[in-house]
């Protein structure tokens, strides 16, 4: 598995991520939704990366700098034929390193709080992530859950 800076142009990122958006809104209460889309993904404070074995892109996920020490992960999304096989938990692993890396000290994330998110809730707990109030610019919304890793206290748990 190579996990390398994504290309927003090639067609089978772009596949993945439409997937991602499509199933995120389909998921959530309209207004409610906030998976960024390709053209989005293209800001200056977002890094985004792929993951991939061989030529089969595996799993897609995005770093956006809100503060100095504080980052968001954005369009995390795992292909279904690579789910339960560690793609998203490396893809987790290299987002969270990475932030470490640029001197961030706190990492948060916004999902749904319907029954469909429940697995990325799940996953993200698994990874030491807590749920906290809305961050950035998010507003208190029942459809949404915020969560939170503290990068200065915590190691990232293999997956299980």
């Amino acid at each position: 598995m190579r996990i390398l800076p994504g290309d927003l142009t090639d067609p089978r990122i772009i596949a993945l991520l439409n997937t991602h958006v499509t199933t995120a809104r389909a998921a959530t209460a309209r207004g409610s939704a906030h998976a960024l889309d390709v053209n989005a993904l293209q800001a200056p404070d977002i890094s985004f990366w792929a993951s991939w074995d061989g030529e089969a892109l595996l799993a897609v996920g995005a770093l956006r700098r809100l503060a100095p020490d504080h980052g968001e992960i954005k369009s995390m999304h795992t292909a279904q034929a690579a789910r339960r096989h560690g793609a998203g938990s490396a893809m987790l692993r290299h987002l969270i390193d990475t932030a470490r890396a640029n001197g961030l000290s706190r990492l948060s994330l916004e999902t749904g709080a319907w029954d469909y998110f429940i697995p990325a809730r799940a996953f993200y707990r698994r990874h030491g992530f807590v749920e906290c109030p809305p961050f950035g610019d998010y507003s208190a919304d029942p459809n949404s859950v915020f969560m939170s890793l503290d990068l200065r206290n915590s190691h990232c748990p293999a997956p299980t």
